[in-house]
């Protein structure tokens, strides 16, 4: 798709069609700058990441999407529930009791049909999309980006594209991160991830069809998704650490794998029992890593080129979206007052990162067993705070008096627990 005459001079740049990148392109656009998107692969294309968060729907509203997913056929998301490792089903979370607003009702995406709805709506927006566009090398002149070199469509010579601001919405493999050598993995997020899709699972009714189901397996080893899309699919993946996954079991094979943690999961094999698998099963490895900048002198990294977190709590396209909007809010402010430097596209890395390490302290303290239980039931007063980070709203200080106090409780129970372990055996 090429939505107008071709043009080699831009305000911005852009590398990759992803939710990031249309979300980064598009706000641009919107302020009549001159953006050019260059993505590699013709979408629809497959992606994982399916389930939004409550917190979405505010840059797709700032993206005019919000119409548009209200009349698609995607899966209507109004909870998420828990399932333990023995098999039993925790009551929904709805959104609403939370907020009760238009954002406290979400979406599940075909992510295929979803990235291509956002891509299209970019181009409705005045970013000029070039698809099927193989980027070979982004242009500098010393430390500064100006340009790309790009293969187009039926071409076989790249040419250069000149542009004040590059964007990198690449993805996992992230140019920018990689030429610079930017890329931090996570030193304990080492997780990986399994999955296929089902015909004919088990949905539940109403307002609970949509729910994100998070069900763990036995001694709590791994962790399984179950979100609900529309044509009667759902997606089911088991998460669990790298090693555990997929080193010392005898097998590489994903089929066996994948079944030998179906079977570790009481909660799930029930919603199986009827279901045909209707796809093939897909591996990630070690997918959690950051970027220790977010912008240079004339370029940014955005999405999955900036980092990812990990499944648990679906932050992954909210991520996308917001890395997205706050970068386009940096770049339209230096646009506008002529300063394409570090110091003007970097400004958004601190409040962004500040969000993301706000939801991975969510996400560690799932890992490590934590009790959020029996952290409101003694802070009561905290539930909306929790509830905070559970629906996307990381980007603002106050979730950060949850912190100390989910340290004193751990150190309570660390030293009751000691306690108990020293008082003598009765004979």
């Amino acid at each position: 798709m090429v939505t107008s005459a071709l043009d080699f001079d831009f305000d911005v740049v852009v590398i990759g069609g992803g939710p990031a990148g249309a979300t980064t392109s598009t706000l641009i656009a919107q302020q009549g700058h001159r953006v050019g998107l260059f993505e590699r692969e013709t979408f629809p294309r497959f992606h994982i990441g399916e389930s939004l968060i409550p917190q979405t729907y505010f840059t797709l509203q700032r993206l005019k999407m919000i119409p548009k997913m209200k009349v698609s056929h995607f899966i209507k998301k109004y909870s998420v529930q828990f399932v333990t490792q023995h098999g039993k089903l925790s009551e929904p979370f709805y959104f609403v009791d939370h907020r009760p607003q238009d954002s406290s009702q979400t979406w599940q995406v075909r992510r295929s049909e979803f990235d291509h709805l956002m891509l299209k709506n970019a181009a409705e927006q005045g970013v000029t999309v070039h698809e099927g566009a193989r980027v070979n090398d982004i242009v500098f002149d010393g430390t500064r980006a100006t340009g790309i070199k790009v293969t187009l469509a039926g071409e076989t010579e790249p040419r250069e594209v000149r542009a004040k601001v590059v964007v990198d919405a690449s993805g996992q493999q992230s140019m920018l991160i990689g030429k610079l050598g930017l890329r931090d993995w996570d030193p304990v997020l080492k997780k990986a991830a399994l999955w296929t899709y089902w015909k004919g699972a088990h949905r539940d009714q109403g307002r609970d069809e949509g729910a994100t189901i998070v069900l763990q397996t036995k001694d709590k080893k791994g962790w399984f998704w179950y979100i609900p899309l529309h044509d009667d699919i759902v997606s089911v993946g088991v998460v669990a650490g790298q090693d555990y996954l997929f080193k010392d079991r005898g097998t590489t094979d994903f089929e066996t794998i994948y079944f030998q943690e179906v079977d570790r999961c009481p909660g799930l094999q029930p919603r199986l029992a009827k279901a045909e698998r209707c796809d093939i099963f897909r591996a990630q490895k070690e997918y959690s890593y950051r970027s220790r900048q977010a912008g240079g002198d004339g370029w940014v990294v955005v999405g999955d080129a900036f980092g990812f977190l990990d499944p648990l709590y679906s932050s992954g396209v909210l991520m996308a979206l917001k890395s997205g909007e706050m970068a386009a809010d940096a770049i339209n402010e230096g646009l506008a007052k002529g300063d394409t430097s570090e110091a003007q596209l970097n400004r958004w890395h601190k409040p962004f990162a500040d969000g993301m390490d706000r939801m991975k302290r969510l996400v560690l303290e799932f890992y490590d067993g934590f009790s959020f239980g029996r952290f409101v039931r003694k802070h009561p007063d905290m539930k909306d705070l929790v509830t905070d980070v559970l629906i996307g709203d990381v980007f603002k200080d106050d979730v950060d008096q949850l912190w100390p106090l989910m340290d004193e409780l751990r150190a309570e129970l660390a030293a009751a627990k000691a306690a108990q372990a020293a008082q003598p055996t009765p004979m």
